[in-house]
């Protein structure tokens, strides 16, 4: 069985791995400008990769300090 790797994730699952609300992930990633958004019709994602959700867990910590 071969297992699926997943290259980005959404932000809904980057707000959860990172223990963050939504709307909060939203503030961080627009002052950042970390993540990209995709438009597909009149729905809009925030994708993320790994090394993006690393920088903002860097972020968030250094925000906390």
């Amino acid at each position: 069985m071969k297992t699926q790797e997943l290259k980005y994730v959404t932000r809904r699952r980057a707000a959860v791995l990172l223990g963050l609300s939504e709307l909060e992930l939203s503030r961080i990633s627009s002052e950042s400008g970390l993540g990209h958004k995709e438009i597909a019709g009149e729905q809009e994602e925030t994708y993320f990769t790994y090394e993006e959700l690393r920088q903002i867990c860097m972020l968030a910590v250094h925000q906390v300090n």
